[in-house]
């Protein structure tokens, strides 16, 4: 190694620095750093130029690697709510573990809703040289993002557009609604409530759709006084479902549009006296496990695929030729039943 001297501590060590104290020039170091094989470079030069490296602290400059290259090595997502939502964190975990999977970083910003903080994100990411992006929300509709997304790779999670112009990545709420159905039918029931939100979103729709699907496949009639709407909490599912069990023939089973509801549902069964799941089984859907795993008993539940959205958002922009943008298709991923004590 070179006998030169360290250069001075009081700015940062520079590939000129490595280049003089490995004795080589910068396009060698160059060439060693980005491990370029198409140039005979010996073994013994480069662990000199890596122990140089490690003797100085120098760390390549990425943002003008990237720049030189195309090729930045990172992924951003943009969210509203999802990173702080107990639910969807896994989402994150899915892309993340697709991304190092590929030796790729992954920038997350959490807007909070905050459409200044979005463009403000979007920009530092844009700026950047992100290679693709996804843009996440906490639930589950229709969005309208910032105009800048076209300029990179972009794909959509747990949201789309009304056109249908960008790729998307949501959860098969029909399916979802199916699932939840079929596992009480296949337990032999045969009157089965659904106790649904109030407020207008896909999943209402889509899940409403499953069960009525599933009831219509196993040759069962919808009773439209079976199928009962309120706000998402545990304290109107609480009155739903007592009304519910008041009718002369009651229902033996009833499907929750979520886990919060179905927490009231639970209360409202055991204050009439009524047992879980002897006297009246119970559904839920987004497997929130604060809720689900706790209640006694444990309560069977429709899981949203968070974690695999989020790996299979990752793994399609990672599909990606570069320079080209991902088809506008929409992928439905499929809910899986997480079965516990409830029916």
């Amino acid at each position: 190694m070179s006998d030169q001297p360290h250069p001075k501590r009081n700015r940062p060590p520079s590939m000129h620095d490595v280049a003089r104290l490995a004795g080589v020039s910068q396009t060698t170091v160059s060439f060693v750093v980005n491990n370029v094989t198409s140039v005979a470079i010996s073994q013994e030069t480069r662990d000199r130029v890596w122990a140089a490296i490690h003797a100085l602290g120098w760390r390549p400059n990425a943002m003008a690697r990237s720049l030189r290259t195309r090729h930045s090595q990172t992924l951003g997502l943009i969210s509203d709510e999802v990173v702080t939502s107990p639910y969807a964190v896994r989402m994150i975990l899915g892309a993340q573990e697709a991304a190092w999977a590929n030796r790729q970083m992954l920038l997350v910003v959490n807007t909070s809703g905050r459409s200044d903080i979005e463009q403000t994100a979007l920009q530092f990411m844009l700026e950047r040289r992100v290679e693709g992006l996804i843009y996440a929300t906490m639930y589950h509709h229709e969005v309208t993002p910032p105009a800048d997304l076209k300029l990179v790779s972009t794909v959509l999670v747990n949201c789309f557009v009304a056109d249908r112009s960008l790729p998307a990545i949501i959860p098969d709420e029909v399916q979802g609604g199916y699932t939840a159905t079929e596992a009480l039918i296949r337990r032999g029931h045969r009157r089965i409530a659904f106790i649904n939100e109030i407020i207008p979103m896909p999943a209402l729709f889509g899940r409403l759709e499953g069960y009525r699907r599933a009831l219509a496949d196993y040759g069962l009639p919808v009773d439209p006084t079976l199928v009962r709407s309120c706000h998402s909490n545990a304290r109107d599912a609480f009155t739903v479902t007592r009304e519910l069990l008041e009718y002369t023939e009651r229902p033996t089973a009833i499907f929750c549009f979520n886990d919060k509801m179905a927490m009231g549902a639970y209360d409202a069964i055991k204050r009439m006296g009524l047992r879980i799941p002897q006297d009246v089984a119970v559904v839920g859907f987004d497997n929130l496990e604060l809720i689900a795993a706790q209640l006694y008993p444990p309560l069977t539940t429709v899981a949203l695929p968070h974690y695999e959205m989020g790996r299979r958002a990752v793994e399609l922009l990672q599909s990606l030729p570069a320079g080209e943008s991902l088809p506008p298709i929409q992928h439905y991923i499929p809910c899986p039943l997480i079965e516990r004590a409830s029916i």
